[in-house]
Order: structure tokens, then sequence, then C-alpha cells
């Protein structure tokens, strides 16, 4: 009875913290949505300019459509959204039609707040850099906790799945097809600049989620082995891996932990090791990707 209790009250505090990691996650997609409409409605569209993307899109079609970019937002997302359920399935969830949702009541917020707004610095192509910033960031906040900001998203993936694309090759597809609209409006040094603006954004947005997802593997030799290891189990949560090392200049035998660490556990460990052990021989590299299952190993605390 006592372990099955246990068991219990550790499956209700698991699910309580999935909780509050779903709650989190909408406020980082609320975020993240906010970043990205501010770029829309304040630099890209008084730049004149369209990069390669469903707000793209819609600059264009609300010189031909008479209808708010708030409006024609709602309708272009809920279209593709439909479209994603019918062919692709359930992996559009809640929070990508949170997303597109959040884009419409943002940019719907901003209309009523400012609704004339002048160019950022009137250079066509520093705005559509500085938009392309806060795009990109604005989406691998988004990407980070699993989510999608729907738009092209969905036609890529949609590519990806009948016509066997890469997605990375099938969004930057649509995002192609969407920036050479601009010519219809503007020209063709505009359409020069979107067609660069969605090729650069593909790299600027693979560098902030590498940035997310960047972790450090410390590798440590210590005669204080077994403190270190459970300082990183106790007070990290972290696991670590013990080898046997043989010293090649002094013959000694020596012990080795590694471990794999988020950036501020990192800095964590490493006051530790200065203020109790600075002796340790220390190596640090970057993980860009962890597979498996690093973070759902971590003890409840």
């Amino acid at each position: 009875m006592g372990e099955a209790r246990f068991l219990h009250a550790c499956r209700r505090k698991r699910g309580n913290m999935e909780t509050k990691v779903n709650w989190k996650e909408y406020a980082v997609i609320m975020a993240g949505m906010l970043i990205i409409s501010a770029g829309i409605y304040y630099v890209m569209m008084p730049g004149g300019f369209v990069l390669g993307s469903l707000a793209g899109l819609v600059v264009v079609l609300v010189n031909f459509i008479p209808l708010s970019v708030s409006a024609l937002t709602f309708i272009l997302n809920a279209l593709l959204l439909l479209i994603g359920f019918i062919f692709i399935g359930k992996e559009f969830g809640g929070k990508t039609i949170f997303a597109s949702v959040m884009l419409s009541v943002y940019l719907w917020i901003f209309e009523k707040l400012t609704p004339n707004v002048k160019p950022l610095t009137g250079d066509v192509l520093i705005d559509m850099l500085c938009f392309l910033l806060l795009l990109c960031f604005g989406q691998a906040l988004i990407f980070n906790v699993n989510a999608s900001s729907g738009g092209l998203d969905i036609v890529g993936k949609i590519l990806n799945k009948y016509l066997y694309i890469e997605i990375g090759k099938a969004v930057a597809f649509a995002g192609f097809v969407t920036a050479a609209t601009s010519i219809l409006v503007y020209d063709r040094k505009t359409l020069v600049v979107s067609l660069l603006g969605t090729y650069l954004s593909g790299i600027v947005l693979d560098n902030f989620i590498d940035g997310f997802h960047m972790r450090k593997r410390v590798c440590i030799i210590s005669q204080n082995y077994q403190a270190v290891q459970e300082f990183i189990f106790k007070e990290l949560n972290r696991g670590a891996t013990l080898y046997s090392a043989y010293g090649g200049l002094n013959h000694e035998e020596k012990v080795e932990i590694t471990t794999i660490l988020e950036k501020n556990e990192y800095g964590k460990l490493l006051a530790y090791i200065h203020e109790n052990d600075p002796t340790a021989f220390m190596t640090v590299s970057s993980v860009g990707e962890v597979i498996g299952k690093w973070n759902a190993n971590r003890r409840i605390r």
C-alpha cells in the first residue's frame, strides 16, 4: 500500500508539473506571436516589402481585397488550419490554433491603437533586416515549445507529406512563392529584397533555434569526484556518467565525470568547482542536440 501511495503521489505531482509547463508554453507562444505581430505591423507593412510568409501574402492581398489586415489574416489562417486538419491530421493541436488566433488579435489591437504607422527607417533593406530578426526570434520561441505559428508552415508540411520534400525546403519553397507576389504591388527592387529576406530568414531562424537547444557537455577529473557527482545529482538534478581514466604523465588512475547541462546549470557547476576544487581539470564542449530521455529523466523534486 505504501508503494502504491508513493507512486500515486508522484503521478499527481508530475501531472501538476505538466499543467504548469503547459501554461508556461502558452505564455511563450503569446510572447512569440506578440514579437512577430509587432514586426509585421510596425516594420514590414510600412516598410513596403514582403517576406515569404502568410503575413507577406496578406500585405499584397489587402491591395486587392477590401478587408483589414487582421480580418484577412484570420480568414487565411482558418482556411489553412482546416486544410491542415484534413490533409495532415491531428498534429495541428490547440497550440497551433492558439498561435494563429493570437496573430489576428494582436494585429487588430495594433490597428486600433496606431492606425497610421510610418516606415521604421525609410531604407527597405535595413527595415527588412530588422523585421527578419524579430520574425525569426518570435518563431524560434514558438518552435522551442513544440508549437507552430500556422500559416505557411502548414503548406510546407503538406508538401512534405505528399511530395516527400524535406520540411525546411518545403517551407522555403512556399515562402519564395509568397515573396514573388510582391511584384504585383511593388517594384523589382522590393521583389529582390523580399526573395533575399526569405532566404536569410531560414538561416537566422536555424541559428536562433540552435541557440535555444544548445547544451554543455562537461568532462571533469577531480580528486573529489564523489562530491562533484553528488552536487550534479542533488543540486542540478542531473545525471552523470563515470569513466576510469589513466594518466599518461603520472600513471595515476582517476575518475572522469561526464554530464550534459543547460547553460545556467553549467554556470552553477563552474562556480561550485572554482569554490570547492579549483585544481579540478575540466573540458567543455557545446552540444547542438540531445536525443533520448534527457529531460524526462530529471527527478521529481
